[in-house]
């Protein structure tokens, strides 16, 4: 055995004080003031052209910690830029394609590309390059919220923390070792409890099923309903956005696109009330022909405004701006198609009336994951080990595998190369999450006082 060297030291020392540093507990502060004011200037950029949606945001966010949590992320990343650093991360770690708002209701499943029903992440509006422990941070708080929402003790809850950091490390050290990234999905035959019943839910639903609840058929041609959270656009914005259609489809590349006929615009939407973060950004229901003339094979694509990633409040520039081509539709769309294992051919981007627009499938195959359901120390447990795994499997496929020239290295070599203790890790994320929890939990009061006092918000 070789001799303890003075670099050995010097890598023990300063691996004791980055473990000092990212084991100290952050204490909740109240900053009612500095809370109310960065909740309007993130907000109000949108209230000239989505009151509505802003209203109904916020009243959704006063309604508990977990919903203030989750149309806030902007204020997250305004906390990493002062919250103890992990003793988890190298520079490289930096590079991860995070999905950026990582909680229990940003996941889903759905049919990919080939037809099977697979669980994974399901949102990337926030999508950039950052620090892998900003996801794993996030989703771990957001299990305490939501957690302490369904009744789970705090001691079951850290368990479950645990188990999902040690799945994503486990599964992050499987990819380094081989190439099983290319082709890992979570489906039926290696899921159980609420993740494998969601996988069953979304398999069981049909095309007509979401075409009926949307539209209907009148003198032979298929439309949309008229539905509070549907409602019509006046022809300005009916005629930018049919405009915008022959850049969308020109943004799918070649060898994924269907006939021109395919395409055609049949009616649109404007669909409100969908999500919480969200709530504010501009979003249309676009009813497009689909693969034949038939009106039982409609297709039903969504398009949605974008916004500058919150990731980039803590690390600007990280993910450069010629990489997505200066457009944030672009961005979001990149994210998804790179963290996802045969990705919806129908995702690409647009600009419509100046603003940039993510576009995507509606997909008739889709069953949210109902936190909810997660009502038991068991449950929360059994999932947690499919989080991690699906969390893992977003952050190793969006390196090199994507493309290298955004990522040029294997970030499952570089993450699981960092996690030098995953006991730590574990310790250290646990630890951050209660502590962000309680700071969410005492913003959340602050918020609640504001909103219920009449403060101007957005």
């Amino acid at each position: 055995m070789r001799g303890f060297s003075i670099l050995d030291a010097t890598r023990v020392a300063t691996a004791c004080v980055l473990l000092a540093i990212a084991g100290q507990a952050s204490a909740a502060e109240p900053r009612s003031a500095w809370l109310v004011s960065e909740i309007y200037a993130y907000n109000h950029p949108f209230s000239a052209t989505a009151a509505g949606e802003l209203a109904t945001k916020m009243e959704t966010m006063s309604e508990g910690p977990y919903a203030f949590y989750r149309g806030t992320a902007h204020v997250y990343y305004r906390d990493m830029q002062t919250w103890p650093a992990s003793a988890y991360t190298t520079a490289q770690t930096g590079d991860t394609w995070i999905g950026g708002d990582v909680h229990l209701g940003n996941f889903d499943a759905s049919r990919d590309s080939g037809g099977k029903a697979v669980f994974k992440v399901s949102d990337f509006d926030e999508g950039y390059l950052g620090q892998y422990v900003w996801d794993l941070r996030r989703l771990a708080a957001s299990m305490v919220l939501a957690g302490r929402e369904n009744g789970i003790a705090d001691a079951d809850i850290r368990a479950a923390i645990g188990t999902f950091v040690g799945a994503y490390a486990d599964k992050m050290a499987e990819f380094k070792g081989s190439s099983a990234e290319a082709s890992f999905q979570l489906v039926p035959g290696n899921t159980t409890g609420v993740v494998d019943d969601t996988i069953v839910a979304a398999n069981a639903k049909t095309r007509s099923a979401l075409l009926s609840k949307y539209t209907q058929v009148v003198g032979g041609a298929r439309v949309f309903q008229n539905q509070p959270n549907l409602v019509s656009v006046g022809a300005t914005t009916y005629s930018a956005i049919s405009g915008a259609m022959g850049a969308y489809v020109n943004s799918i590349a070649p060898s994924k696109r269907y006939a021109a006929s395919y395409y055609a615009v049949k009616d649109i939407r404007q669909k409100l009330g969908s999500g919480v973060g969200s709530l504010g950004r501009l979003r249309y229901y676009i009813l497009i022909q689909g693969p034949s003339s038939s009106t039982s094979d409609d297709v039903i694509l969504e398009a949605k405004q974008e916004t500058v990633s919150a990731v980039s409040i803590v690390a600007p520039g990280r993910l450069p701006a010629w990489a997505y081509d200066y457009h944030e539709g672009v961005r979001a769309a990149k994210t998804a198609k790179a963290q996802s294992l045969n990705a919806d051919v129908l995702i690409g981007y647009a600009t419509i009336a100046g603003k940039p627009y993510f576009v995507r499938e509606k997909s008739p195959y889709q069953e949210d994951f109902d936190y909810a359901a997660l009502s038991t120390a068991g449950k929360l447990n059994t999932a947690a080990t499919y989080l991690g795994q699906a969390l893992a499997s977003a952050h190793a496929i969006s390196d090199q595998d994507y493309d290298a020239a955004i990522v040029s290295y294997s970030i499952d070599k570089q993450v699981t190369d960092a996690i030098w203790s995953k006991s730590g890790l574990k310790t250290e994320i646990a630890n951050f999450a209660f502590d962000y929890a309680a700071q969410v939990e005492l913003d959340w009061e602050a918020f609640a006082i504001a909103y219920a006092s009449g403060a101007t918000l957005y």
